[in-house]
């Protein structure tokens, strides 16, 4: 059960700020895209079954449309010639949007030192939580889309539009509208 967020209540009423209100509704319906490339996508899979159930977290939706998704979960070997690809799919996503870099592969290129492939999909996106392992048990799954309801919960409804992040994703080379 989720705790009822401050403000004031008493019989027959209820009243908080929007931005607790907005950012307890966007942390309890989280859509992810599954960019699920090698065994990492195995574990997520699992994440997904009735032993860890997923669904606990508002995130039972899996969407395969970037245009209907808010949470990128990249697992995997991302090849360099995917990456365009992956940035096209961030780049289709509505804001706000958060990413979670799953496995070895996806955050740093893991064990696959070779020219084709890339060494972290922080150089061509923006990354938000990485979950460590190769691949990681569903539970470090479930502990990373726990920690992008704390950034989806507590995110200003503002810092999306600052100077800060635009220069962020400018770094990124990734233009805002």
């Amino acid at each position: 059960m989720v705790d009822a967020p401050q403000g004031i209540e008493g019989q027959g009423f209820f009243a908080t700020s929007l931005g607790k209100v907005i950012g307890m509704a966007r942390a309890n319906s989280l859509w992810p895209l599954p960019f699920a490339t090698s065994c990492c996508g195995i574990e997520f899979m699992a994440t997904m079954g009735s032993n860890y159930d997923l669904a606990r977290f508002g995130s039972e939706r899996l969407s395969f449309s970037p245009r209907q998704a808010d949470l990128l979960m990249v697992m995997g070997t991302i090849a360099k010639k995917m990456g365009p690809v992956l940035k096209q799919v961030y780049d289709q996503m509505a804001e706000p949007k958060w990413v979670i870099a799953v496995g070895a592969c996806a955050s740093s290129g893991g064990i696959f030192d070779t020219y084709s492939v890339l060494q972290g999909i922080d150089r061509i996106i923006p990354v938000d939580v990485y979950v460590p392992g190769c691949p990681p048990r569903p539970e470090q799954i479930i502990e990373g889309v726990m920690k992008i309801q704390d950034l989806a919960r507590n995110e200003s409804l503002r810092r999306r539009n600052s100077d800060e992040y635009k220069k962020m994703l400018e770094s990124y080379n990734i233009e805002t509208q």
